[in-house]
């Protein structure tokens, strides 16, 4: 008798410990939950804990509280003034309403691709109406708010709060690239060949310029030379005019040594003349009168 008691209260207390295990979920911090009766939603628990339903009868779907990221694949968008972009992009959101999100999508995955196609429209339809320079300049931050609006918009129905639009990057083809590249270089150039050109124009005034006042300074200093040689060659005709009225034969006997030195410095110089020649005088002593002060 005792031990068919015990084992009834051993089955009584493992059936008790199925239910309880049953009827008792845990949802996390970072969950939501939806509890199910039947393939229908009962009721939704976005308070984190400890939580009861009924056993056997009513299921439990998590839902992810967290703030989760979907990034588009890279799209072409043809813009307004027909510039071809490649972009790329991603938005962040969170599930704020689980049991319009479960009726929606189902599950995170088709979510995931709702969304990519719904970003994706609205990029195209935001950025077609834009200017490229609009896109890549301080206007972006004002396209992605106006963008995430829409996005939000669209997606609220099902559920979702879009927090943020991003576009991670915005290229040119590689074609387009190369095109604006050669551009670009054309333009350095036909630069630098414009600053090398008034550059040389510069140098050339300059060098004018240079000559112009080199010719005068020449000129001005053959003139300043011929004056004072001028001037030396007058003087020295004054000294020799003084000289020549104090000694007329003194002054005449200089002036043929200096003849001689002259004439005679050079080794190689050869002199056929007659020895009574006039240029030979002073070497006759008969010629030579003495030399007197006066």
């Amino acid at each position: 008798m005792n031990k068919t008691i015990v084992t009834i209260l051993v089955v009584l207390l493992v059936a008790l410990g199925i239910v309880a295990s049953s009827a008792l979920f845990t949802v996390h911090q970072t969950q939501q939950a939806i509890v199910m009766q039947f393939g229908n939603p009962e009721r939704v628990i976005q308070e984190p804990g400890l939580h009861f339903k009924l056993p056997f009868v009513q299921d439990v779907v998590y839902v992810d509280k967290r703030v989760l990221s979907v990034s588009t694949q890279r799209e072409e968008i043809v813009t307004r003034d027909q510039k071809r972009l490649m972009v790329d992009s991603f938005a962040r959101f969170r599930i704020a309403n689980p049991l319009l999100y479960y009726q929606s999508y189902g599950n995170l995955n088709i979510a995931y691709q709702r969304l990519e196609t719904i970003l994706n429209s609205q990029l195209r339809q935001n950025l077609g109406r834009q200017i490229l320079n609009n896109i890549v300049s301080g206007e972006r931050s004002n396209l992605m708010l106006q963008i995430r609006e829409q996005v939000n918009k669209e997606a609220a129905s099902s559920g979702i709060d879009v927090i943020d639009v991003r576009i991670v990057r915005a290229d040119l083809p590689k074609e387009n690239s190369e095109k604006v590249f050669d551009r670009m270089r054309s333009q350095r150039e036909q630069e630098a060949k414009e600053i090398r050109a008034t550059g040389a124009e510069i140098a050339q005034r300059i060098t004018a310029n240079a000559d112009k006042e080199r010719t005068v300074l020449i000129a001005e200093a053959r003139k300043d030379s011929e004056i004072l040689r001028g001037e030396g060659d007058g003087e020295k005709n004054r000294i020799f005019a003084e000289a020549f009225g104090k000694d007329e034969n003194f002054f005449s006997f200089y002036r043929s040594m200096q003849a001689y030195r002259q004439s005679m410095s050079d080794n190689d110089t050869t002199m056929v003349m007659s020895p009574t020649s006039e240029f030979f005088r002073f070497f006759d002593k008969q010629n030579v009168e003495p030399v007197t002060d006066k």
